[in-house]
């Protein structure tokens, strides 16, 4: 019976949850018959199978519950708020109860009268006063039937697999991965044909092997997700707002383990998007806004990291408000917080006990979550960053590792001593030799800083943080190798001994003992069977005090700089307009290159439309706007130059985007036409500045669009 009832327990529990969702969801379609019955049959099926193991609490109160079901399958009971909300308590009921089985092996004492009589009170209340009875016989058939097909096609597909025993295989293969390095290491001095061959043999295999394993703890980031619509539609109706929640991107997998480490951070940030992002009904139509508001949910893959996006549609982050509260209290000075820029500021409720709520809620308010959500973002190698439109809505951008358990990176040496960098945190390596090794490296009021194509990258000389004797390189070239990297939206460069290779290591976990020291994430068994220590690179960044004073004197060096003269290096979008036109855009105006369909253009008054990210984006021909002879008509979508500003997006219409440069750029020449900065020689061709906001304003003004 134990092992029963181990099975009903996890059958339960999946059961739950897809209930949450179909509560819902049958709350905005209350006519479907299909949701109905399916609701109805895994009330049944918990019904059943919990008074055959013996469960008879759990029977009695979804026997109620399946009565109720039974009359909205006949038509005589019609879905509500209020009925929804007594089923929903039902599942929360029957989840405490299965928690109690399964953490005692019995039901407890819960007193289920209470929810027991609220929901007898919808069979016997107003006009459809119906009688407490079982189900029809031939209903009951029906839906044993269809449960029984169903679970028939389950067994035949899939299998549970304890957690604990999948971990340990997973433990395994990390054994295997570290011999398997151990041979490919000792096979490089081997001349053996045969040897070789059986080496790189249990390489294909072991790879193989690590890839299929890591994909049996792959879960799907709906698995959290599927919770939220209840989270929100309760949320909703206690706040008395009005929510439409979309997710785009739920079958996005991630490693069990990091599943788990983003549940609860995921929860609060969707909480505090309810609580402060998104305004109540009336709020929203006074500002001119659908009195329902949008809260978006998106994930995607790129870059070997899982992107998440959480975005709303509600009053925005008050820039001031948040920066008149960090010099209230001390945590920057009103200078340096007038210099800072609109997402350093955003990023300051990130700061432990940081808020700006005027009332406390039983949401949020106290000035704790976002810290923590940081935190634990970053303890998973993760970066969480937000940026804000004031009226228009909040986005916070997650990114994370796949996986935590095998991970690809950077094997470097300091002080005689190997240690591991994570791949993900890896920008670029620069390595400086002879006169360039001499004077590359610069101080600047105590920060050390390296000038990379025009930007000051803070330095950081690991020997010095780690409190090591820096070995001399073994050429004698007097060489610095510096690790250009990426913690938390900043880069800086580690300087080491030495660049060795990249490989995948196995993440091991470091001692208590050693958990408090924040520059080391773990540590990795090499080839050798020596340890090394894997690199924390954003622990490392706050260690050496880069979001510190002297980060601030570095950034106020690099203003300057480009302040100065009029010749500065920037990153430039080519593009052609008409027969001949080249024209060049600062890429920091451009927000996205995206192509349309020429049939997906729509007009709207004297202007042409597109529907573009759940947004209505004027278009903009710039051969019109500047007057430029219109290139021959082509076939195929046309390409758009998309310029955001904090009241929406705007797309230029161009015939070719050419490339992206990086370069100084001198204005040569002065042109007399407000839409252009004058022209300069890139790539060797003369090629006019867009001047794209006075573009955009002078075009609005005389309305007229593509």
């Amino acid at each position: 019976m134990d092992e029963f009832i181990q099975e009903f327990l996890i059958e339960g529990g999946e059961i739950l949850d897809q209930l949450d969702r179909d509560f819902v969801e049958f709350e905005k379609n209350p006519n479907s018959k299909e949701l109905v019955a399916r609701i109805f049959r895994a009330i049944h099926t918990l019904k059943g199978t919990g008074g055959t193991i013996g469960l008879k609490k759990l029977e009695s109160v979804n026997h109620v519950g399946e009565n109720i079901l039974s009359r909205m399958r006949e038509g005589k009971l019609s879905v509500n708020a209020s009925i929804t909300s007594a089923l929903l308590k039902m599942i929360d009921v029957d989840r405490q109860l299965l928690a109690t089985v399964e953490r005692t092996g019995e039901e407890g004492d819960m007193d289920l009268s209470g929810i027991i009589q609220s929901l007898n009170a919808i069979l016997t209340a107003g006009e459809i006063l119906v009688q407490n009875g079982i189900v029809p016989p031939n209903a009951v058939q029906d839906a044993l039937q269809i449960q029984s097909e169903n679970h028939d096609d389950s067994v035949t597909s899939n299998i549970r697999v304890d957690v604990n025993l999948l971990d340990k295989v997973m433990n395994l293969v990390g054994e295997l991965v570290l011999a398997r390095n151990q041979i490919l290491q000792f096979t490089s001095n081997q001349k053996d044909a045969a040897f070789l061959s059986t080496a790189q043999r249990l390489n294909l295999i072991t790879t193989e092997l690590q890839e299929g394993v890591m994909k049996t703890r792959m879960q799907p980031i709906g698995n959290i997700w599927n919770k939220f619509p209840r989270v929100v539609r309760d949320l909703s109706n206690s706040s008395g707002k009005l929510v439409r929640l979309e997710m785009e991107g739920s079958q996005t997998e991630l490693d069990k383990t990091i599943i788990e480490a983003i549940k609860d951070p995921l929860t609060h940030i969707v909480r505090n998007s309810l609580d402060h992002g998104l305004e109540t009904p009336a709020q929203r139509e006074a500002a001119n806004k659908p009195p329902q508001g949008l809260l978006f949910l998106r994930a995607f893959h790129e870059g070997g990291q899982v992107n998440i996006e959480i975005s709303d549609d509600g009053a925005g982050l008050d820039l001031n408000a948040i920066r008149a509260k960090a010099i209230e209290r001390g945590i920057l000075p009103s200078q340096q917080a007038a210099k800072m820029t609109d997402r350093e500021i955003a990023n300051l409720i990130f700061m432990a006990g940081f808020s700006t709520a005027q009332k406390i809620t039983n949401i949020s308010g106290r000035g704790v979550g976002m810290d923590v959500v940081k935190t634990n973002i970053e303890k998973i190698g993760g970066t969480v960053d937000v940026s804000s439109v004031r009226g228009h809505g909040t986005t916070l951008k997650i990114k994370i590792p796949l996986t935590l358990a095998i991970i690809p990176a950077l094997i470097v040496t300091t002080g005689g001593d190997r240690f591991a960098i994570p791949q993900v945190s890896l920008v670029e390596l620069v390595r400086l030799e002879g006169k360039a090794a001499e004077s590359g490296v610069e101080m600047i009021q105590e920060a050390a800083v390296y000038r990379l194509r025009g930007t000051l990258l803070p330095i950081i000389y690991l020997n010095r943080e780690l409190k090591l004797t820096r070995k001399a390189d073994s050429d004698g070239d007097g060489a610095i190798n510096i690790v250009v990297l990426q913690a938390d939206g900043r880069q800086f460069g580690l300087v080491v001994d030495g660049i060795n290779d990249t490989e995948e290591i196995v993440v091991k976990p470091l001692r208590k003992q050693l958990r408090g020291i924040s520059c080391f994430a773990g540590a990795t068994i090499m080839g050798d069977g020596k340890v090394a220590l894997i690199l924390d690179i954003v622990g490392l960044a706050q260690r050496a005090s880069l979001a510190g004073e002297s980060s601030g004197h570095v950034a106020a060096v690099a203003k300057e700089e480009l302040a100065e003269g009029n010749e500065k290096r920037e990153s430039w979008l080519l593009l052609r307009v008409g027969d001949s036109g080249k024209l060049a855009i600062p890429l920091s105006m451009v927000s996205r290159l995206e192509e349309f369909d020429r049939k997906t253009i729509e007009s709207s008054g004297n202007r042409q439309v597109v529907q573009y990210r759940r947004e209505i984006m004027p278009l903009v021909s710039v051969a019109d706007a500047l007057h430029i002879p219109a290139h021959a008509v082509r076939e195929g979508p046309i390409q758009v130059v998309v310029h955001s500003t904090g009241s929406g997006s705007v797309g230029l219409v161009v015939d070719e985007i050419l490339d992206i440069v990086d370069q100084h750029v001198s204005v040569a020449r002065k042109i007399d036409n407000s839409c252009l900065l004058g022209s300069a020689v890139i790539q060797q061709h003369v090629t006019d500045l867009l001047n794209v906001p006075e573009l955009i304003t002078s075009i609005a003004n005389e309305g007229r669009m593509a």
